[in-house]
């Protein structure tokens, strides 16, 4: 496995592209930035009444903005990761290789869903807390660590501890711009690791990460997924504009 810190050189290689941004929504849970195609990355969580650069990004190309990943301004790093899948969804086939998850449920446990008989009596570990999640509390030892932890979730330092004890993992793609990724992605050598969330890129070479599964979404309906976006749609965006798909790289 390369140095996780890597993935930051991997992305910006991407977004040296000379494409004009036609459109950028910053929306409650995500934000989209239109380049020849949209990419997707989850908003931050932190509201702000302020940008300096806000009425300034459309017409500015994706080699302007892409550097903003390495950010540690929170909105400035997300729209830098928006900006690089952009690019990234208009040039990678991996998507196309992948299988739709489909789910009888709520669309956004569809991979969870997809995993269930892998995942019985295992210990899991998953960052990030999906909506409706705890539905899976009795087929495994589920553990959720988030960043601002609520009533049952393990706050990010509890990472340390249970990563390593993990047998899967459920990395959420918003691990690369909030830079958490690199040390997530150490602590979870030994388990089953699958990057997943609309702000997955789809790129082959993270499999040298130490990644098993890419479950990273395609655009299906590009003005539903704008309303919904633009509307403040957090799950729903699941049941208008995207579809989960699934990359194995074993």
């Amino acid at each position: 496995m390369i140095n996780p810190q890597e993935i930051y050189d991997l992305l910006l290689d991407y977004g040296t592209d000379t494409t004009p941004i036609r459109e950028v929504i910053i929306g409650l849970t995500w934000t989209i930035c239109h380049g020849e195609e949209i990419g997707l990355c989850m908003s931050p969580t932190i509201p702000t009444r302020t940008l300096s650069w806000s009425g300034t990004l459309v017409n500015r190309t994706i080699a302007d903005i892409a550097p903003w990943l390495r950010s540690w301004d929170d909105y400035q790093a997300t729209i830098g990761m928006a900006a690089i899948n952009a690019v990234i969804n208009s040039k990678s086939n991996l998507s196309e290789k992948s299988q739709p998850v489909l789910s009888s449920g709520p669309a956004n446990l569809a991979v969870f869903e997809h995993f269930l008989p892998q995942l019985r009596g295992k210990r899991v570990s998953v960052i990030g807390r999906y909506p409706g999640l705890n539905r899976y509390e009795t087929e495994m030892a589920i553990n959720i660590i988030e960043l601002k932890p609520r009533s049952g979730d393990f706050p990010a330092s509890a990472s340390e501890y249970l990563l390593p004890e993990s047998d899967w993992v459920f990395l959420t793609g918003t691990s690369i711009p909030n830079k958490t990724f690199p040390r997530l992605v150490e602590l979870s050598r030994d388990a089953k690791l699958v990057l997943m969330g609309p702000t997955v890129p789809w790129l082959a070479e993270l499999a040298e990460f130490g990644i098993d599964y890419l479950a990273g979404v395609t655009v299906i309906d590009p003005n539903a997924l704008r309303q919904t976006i633009a509307e403040g749609g957090g799950v729903r965006i699941f049941e208008t504009g995207v579809q989960y798909r699934l990359y194995d790289f074993s």
